[in-house]
């Protein structure tokens, strides 16, 4: 484990720099929902209309980031998390008050972020090329920097299954250029990894996507849906997961059109991906694709999305990193 001082690692519990001012300008900003249902929800599918609230609608959080992405729920602390990369800081949005903090600065150029089964905030660092551990004493914990003594590239998204092991994409995206991270020559394959639980023995469960981004499980655990970012144009793969943590029957689950770029997802109780997506502001905001792999609704928003995380008391609050922006909407479904 490796100490980080208070200064740079604002925990749950400790003040962090306030930035509510941001915060205020976002308001005046944005212009919020003026009848319901919000227009921004867009029916693809009838089968859509029974997850939108009718007297809900999207609402900008705060603004005054470069680059959002990588948000995950604090249910005990009533606070979402997200990255803001090219300024190299994890923020902090309080549900009790609406304050905007800094949780981590600097925060190794963090990108993709969840929990573990113990609470514990698990995170993809792109400039330090790891995936690390917050405990909760501050400290943190390396989960993984290198695969068979080569550096990993820029791990970019993660989850944790109920096994407690820790899954995550290593792309090459934090070693492009000095924007999101630090230049370098890869020394690996574009990898998925598993990192067992237990013995934190790591392995790669697939080296059949190009530029892996985001994974996320079905609700069963039985699949995990992974994008694949090197296809032009993107596409989200699928794969069944094994009891033993093996991946196999690597197929094509949803087929984008030019144009269109998802990047992470969350999945909700019936089996749905809630997709951010770009890049255009025809497509600019969250895809929604049912079980079977068809598109049935989307929440536009002026921004293109990165990711999302369901949050709120009941999980059914959807969380959407959009480029510059953090926004908001109450959802008939909830969150897995």
């Amino acid at each position: 484990m490796e100490e980080v001082s208070r200064r740079h690692v604002t925990g749950l519990a400790l003040g962090g720099l306030a930035l509510g001012a941001s915060a205020m300008k976002a308001h005046a900003r944005w212009e919020s929902v003026t009848r319901y249902p919000d227009p921004a929800f867009e029916i693809l599918d009838e089968t859509f209309t029974r997850y939108r609230l009718d007297a809900a609608g999207v609402e900008q959080l705060w603004t005054g980031a470069r680059w959002s992405e990588g948000p995950v729920w604090v249910g005990d602390q009533r606070c979402l998390l997200w990255s803001d990369i090219p300024n190299n800081r994890t923020l902090r949005w309080s549900e009790v008050t609406g304050a905007v903090d800094e949780f981590r600065n600097p925060s190794n150029f963090a990108n993709g972020h969840t929990r573990d089964r113990q609470g514990r905030i698990i995170s993809c660092e792109h400039g330090e090329r790891r995936v690390t551990r917050l405990e909760y004493d501050g400290s943190i914990t390396v989960l993984a920097d290198r695969f068979e003594g080569k550096r990993l590239n820029s791990p970019n998204d993660v989850v944790v299954k109920s096994d407690d092991s820790i899954w995550f994409t290593d792309p090459p995206f934090g070693i492009l250029g000095v924007y999101e991270g630090f230049k370098a020559e890869p020394e690996l394959p574009t990898n998925v990894y598993r990192v067992d639980g237990r013995s934190g023995e790591i392995r790669v469960v697939s080296g059949d996507v190009g530029r892996p981004n985001g994974l996320a499980f079905s609700p069963d655990e039985s699949l995990l849906y992974v994008v694949e970012a090197a296809a032009n144009p993107r596409v989200i793969r699928v794969f069944d997961v094994g009891d033993d943590g093996s991946l196999t029957n690597n197929r094509v689950f949803y087929q984008t059109e030019p144009g269109e770029r998802p990047d992470g997802f969350r999945v909700d109780m019936d089996g749905n991906l809630w997709c951010g997506w770009g890049m255009s502001e025809a497509f600019d905001g969250v895809r929604i694709i049912n079980s079977a792999g068809a598109a049935i609704g989307h929440i536009h928003l002026p921004e293109r999305c990165a990711n999302v995380a369901f949050g709120g008391r009941n999980r059914n609050r959807l969380f959407m990193a959009a480029s510059k922006s953090l926004y908001s909407v109450y959802v008939n479904t909830q969150g897995v």
